[in-house]
């Protein structure tokens, strides 16, 4: 954890500077995750009740980035992707980011209990707990599966919305949690193929620092394989239909082709051309989940138009 004294505030921050601290990328897959959860769901949501859990479970996202943004404010510093970020670069306290994240992650929670339903609360609360104590403070400074293991707080969206249509957890948002956590390993070491020294500068036990690029490599391809399995089982469930089993099985032959590619080079290989076949893979990732859940939500649509049936 960073010394609060040395991230002291010298500007006065915008609102910009606030949005910042809240991760609003990843708080802009947060929401459309659990938008798309709680659409496919089997049981109508009422508008005003879809918007409010929606705005809770969002708000619950940003609580959880501000807090980790709070407690990884030195190592945020070292890395050069990271280092004009809110605290680093003095524009908000340490204790601002605290207290904000603190008091947003007690609002969303109890908010979303009253506007859905307790378990939704629950999951919402878990995932906050999740990503600010168990990933942040413990794993991501103790073990190289930090991703693997962390990358379930990312994950625990799409069940968050089915909990809140249904009040239930269910074969369909498993695999959804599925679809994101599995995708996250890869994704991520793909980025720590390329991005230099920046995880060893901060001290991040990265696999890429611990086990070298070659065990990465290898651990890319294998997850890539898991990941389409779990693809094409959430496209064989009640919630997918022909949009998504086509999106699912074409995306998921170019992210394996893309695993293997990456699994049979070298480091060597890949410094020649500048890591070009690893940046394609992270490029790749970066759509891949947009495109599952958007397939998700194209066939919710058809089937509500009634011109596919409640199944692949």
């Amino acid at each position: 954890m960073s010394d609060i004294n040395a991230y002291e505030r010298v500007n006065e921050p915008g609102f910009g500077d606030y949005v910042a601290l809240l991760k609003p990328r990843v708080m802009s897959l947060v929401v459309f995750t659990a938008f798309v959860g709680l659409m496919v769901a089997p049981v109508p949501v009422h508008p005003v009740i879809a918007f409010t859990s929606i705005l809770f479970i969002a708000i619950g996202g940003g609580a959880s980035g501000a807090l980790n943004m709070w407690w990884d404010a030195d190592i945020d510093a070292v890395m050069s992707r990271t280092k004009k970020r809110p605290i680093p670069a003095g524009k908000i306290a340490p204790g601002e980011a605290l207290g904000l994240g603190v008091a947003l992650s007690g609002l969303s929670v109890m908010m979303l209990a009253l506007a859905s339903n307790l378990l939704a609360a629950g999951l919402l609360a878990f995932t906050i707990f999740f990503y600010a104590v168990i990933y942040t403070m413990w794993l991501k400074r103790w073990t190289p599966q930090n991703i693997v293991i962390g990358g379930a707080a990312g994950a625990f969206p799409p069940m968050i919305g089915w909990a809140a249509a249904t009040g239930s957890i269910s074969l369909e948002s498993v695999l959804m949690f599925g679809l994101i956590f599995f995708w996250t390993p890869p994704h991520f070491w793909a980025l720590c193929l390329f991005m230099k020294s920046d995880y060893s500068d901060a001290k991040v036990p990265m696999l890429t620092v611990t086990h070298g690029h070659d065990a990465a490599r290898r651990q890319i391809f294998i997850y890539s394989l898991v990941l389409a399995a779990s693809a094409i089982a959430l496209g064989l469930t009640s919630v997918a239909g022909p949009v998504y089993l086509a999106t699912a099985i074409v995306m998921n032959l170019m992210f394996v082709k893309g695993g293997w590619d990456i699994f049979r080079r070298s480091t060597e290989q890949a410094q020649a051309d500048s890591y070009k076949v690893e940046k394609r893979y992270f490029k790749l990732s970066l759509i891949y989940l947009s495109l599952h859940f958007g397939a998700l939500l194209a066939d919710a649509a058809l089937r509500g138009l009634g011109l596919i049936g409640g199944g692949a």
